[in-house]
């Protein structure tokens, strides 16, 4: 089993818009990348990376509310393995599965489990209802069996417990891909109201499906996002230090900047007016803690507006300021000197201290 994951980790895919973040994965054979639709509804594109597969935006090329399915197109997929889907046979209670997920922010995730029932109706739709934990960010995934085969996509829009899952069944992404595949070229949606899979060039104002007269909504008819308030503010200013801002997006107020080795998350909390950036630099070893100990103390005595903190095992460099003090000329001084910051202790930590890697600055 352990063989089957290492390879399937290498196509599951970190999904993020301005509005949520989540977990898809790519399917060699169609081209494309799945994931929930819910996660990229209302965006033209999505940020998406995966362990082999380089950080970029990526088009929203399907979109179907019916079955809460999107498919993305990327680029840079050469070398990717491909995924079997589960077709022909049945599913049963009792069968061994296994949940996968892997948002921003978080850790690739593995989670198992069994199937409790193979056909949990919800309106009109049938899904597989296990007990293999849905993590946070985990939907979108897949979820598969102990042969490695796909059997459904995670989606975490239904009602949940601590200890049941959902996934939609592969038979209706195999449907969801033919009708995809068979509709004519460019982006298209699933009629919510007769199912039918329409093209852009088939909804010429771009509104009312040509076959019911429903409303559709097409992913290349979404409103470009436009930060407001502080959130451009931080947009502003970290396009004005280099930074690729649609890149570093990670859901509501969140954004994450890779510099050198240090991934850096910034976030803005409304409530508190507080925006911090954390720098996650590097991981504790497992002896001789004390000197790192030491050394963080020292540096928090001596830097002006950083500080050290322990995070479970990270070593975090952090900035924080107030939103009613943010402009741009200071916000550019204190990001940069965190930054540069960050790029200069993870590798004094490392090299003199014993410090580790972190796993997927690695990767």
């Amino acid at each position: 089993m352990n063989a089957i994951l290492d390879q399937i980790r290498e196509v599951v895919i970190q999904i993020a818009t301005p509005y949520s973040t989540g977990t898809g994965f790519y399917l060699k054979e169609a081209g494309v990348v799945v994931t929930n639709n819910h996660i990229v509804h209302d965006n033209r594109e999505a940020v998406v990376q995966g362990e082999k597969l380089p950080r970029q935006l990526s088009r929203v090329v399907y979109a179907d509310p019916k079955f809460d399915l999107a498919f993305l197109e990327v680029s840079g997929t050469e070398g990717l393995p491909a995924l079997d889907i589960f077709g022909a046979g049945a599913l049963h209670e009792g069968e061994t599965v296994v949940s996968i997920g892997h948002p921003f922010g978080l850790q690739f995730s593995v989670t198992q489990g069994v199937i409790s029932s193979t056909n949990r109706e919800v309106e009109g739709v049938r899904y597989i209802q296990h007990d293999a934990a849905l993590n946070p960010g985990n939907s979108g995934g897949p979820l598969i069996n102990t042969k490695g085969q796909v059997i459904g996509v995670n989606t975490l829009s239904m009602e949940q417990s601590d200890n049941i899952g959902f996934s939609l069944p592969a038979v209706y992404l195999q449907q969801a891909l033919s009708e995809f595949q068979a509709a004519a070229p460019g982006v298209k949606v699933r009629c919510e109201s007769c199912s039918n899979v329409v093209a852009e060039q088939q909804v010429p104002d771009g509104k009312y499906c040509p076959h019911c007269g429903a409303r559709v909504y097409l992913p290349s008819h979404a409103e470009m996002y436009e930060p407001v308030g502080i959130a451009e503010r931080i947009e502003e200013l970290l396009r004005a230090i280099g930074q690729e801002v649609p890149l570093s997006r990670r859901g509501p107020n969140n954004w994450e900047i890779q510099e050198g080795s240090a991934r850096i998350a910034i976030t803005y909390h409304e409530d508190t007016g507080l925006i911090m950036g954390d720098a996650y630099l590097c991981t504790l070893p497992t002896e001789q803690i004390k000197p790192i100990y030491e050394f963080l103390l020292r540096q928090n005595f001596e830097i002006e507006g950083l500080s050290f903190s322990i995070k479970d095992q990270d070593i975090v460099l952090s900035l924080l300021i107030f939103d009613r003090y943010l402009n741009l000329d200071t916000g550019m001084k204190l990001f940069r000197h965190l930054f540069e910051r960050a790029d200069y202790y993870d590798n004094i930590l490392v090299e003199q201290y014993g410090a580790l890697w972190r796993a997927e600055d690695i990767a």
